[in-house]
């Protein structure tokens, strides 16, 4: 186990050496600069990498409300911000679950994936420009705190686990496309949300544990952020000089967070995961409710979301088909 963790922390040493070099070489001279000019995006990429890579909410849970909330960044902005960072900070996650060999439901990755493409694509070109800042932040909030609800209700007891899905014929493929396809346009419209969809599928459907699906959130949530980043990239024209100086200033710390918390992850329970996301998420709910401005609108809008969410993550929690077969306990 020592052995084990000196090659992690050898190979996070390294990678954070090599993305440092980089950073600098393209920021020299006013490297420095960058970080003192913009301090508040650095400060909020610590806690907001950490989080990214220890629980199934990427580094744009953190980073959007933040930043559309407090730092009153436009939403377009945070989102292109959110997907950028990710791109950089979980997927220095994602290598780092692969050198521990942590185990990873590569077959939901996969298929996620291809419905994340089209999602994310909607969702930042179509539907994005039809939404006010205000509606977004909320519908967002609106998702998360539904996962929580249900979370919360599950945990009351012990829970039974699969190790990985009991099934995998062209249902769970087609379950697979449409949950990336939902979380993919969540993703477009505020930089996060296919790695919590997905998340709750894995853990309220398919029956799998926490720590399983929270890896498996992790490297998703990398990918997606890289298509939808690249989208915004060379597509439409969405990464500008503000944005740039933003991602710049936080690249330094998430290249170090995001792998820690990553780590950290492999060493908790999956009460605990539970336990961490939930307050997260009611962290979130509290700022949402304290400083987004709210008309009638929004809030049945936001109200109707949660509603749905809700009775969906209701409804996969009492399917049996993917009920464990063996009783046996996953503490």
């Amino acid at each position: 186990m020592i052995k084990h963790s000196n090659k992690t922390l050898l190979f996070n040493l390294l990678l954070a050496l090599v993305v440092w070099g980089g950073w600098y070489h393209y920021t020299y001279p006013n490297s420095l600069q960058v970080i003192q000019q913009h301090w508040p995006v650095t400060l909020t990429m610590v806690f907001g990498s950490f989080i990214a890579g220890a629980t199934s909410e990427g580094g744009g849970a953190i980073a959007f409300p933040v930043f559309t909330k407090i730092l009153y960044i436009s939403p377009l902005n945070a989102k292109i911000f959110s997907l950028a960072i990710q791109s950089v900070g979980m997927m220095a996650a994602t290598l780092t679950l692969i050198v521990m060999r942590i185990n990873i439901e590569w077959r939901i990755i996969l298929w996620a994936s291809l419905g994340g493409f089209g999602g994310v694509t909607l969702g930042s070109i179509l539907i994005a420009p039809l939404l006010s800042a205000s509606l977004l932040k909320m519908l967002f909030t609106a998702m998360i705190v539904s996962l929580a609800v249900t979370l919360y209700i599950l945990n009351w007891k012990q829970r039974l686990y699969n190790q990985r899905i009991p099934f995998f014929t062209w249902r769970e493929k087609l379950i697979l496309l449409i949950a990336g396809f939902i979380g993919g346009c969540l993703t477009g419209l505020v930089g996060n949300g296919i790695d919590i969809i997905c998340f709750s599928v894995m853990v309220l459907l398919f029956r799998l544990p926490e720590k399983l699906s929270t890896a498996t959130s992790v490297v998703l949530m990398a990918f997606n952020s890289l298509t939808g980043f690249a989208l915004h990239f060379y597509i439409m024209d969405g990464f500008s000089y503000t944005v740039e100086q933003y991602w710049l200033a936080a690249v330094p710390v998430v290249v170090v967070g995001a792998p820690l918390g990553a780590f950290f992850c492999t060493r908790l329970n999956n009460k605990t995961i539970v336990s961490i996301l939930i307050v997260l998420i009611m962290l979130e709910l509290v700022s949402s409710l304290s400083l987004i401005p709210l008309n009638n609108e929004v809030v049945n809008i936001s109200l109707t979301v949660f509603l749905v969410f809700c009775f969906i993550y209701y409804k996969m929690s009492r399917a049996v088909r993917y009920c464990p077969i063996r009783m046996e306990r996953k503490l």
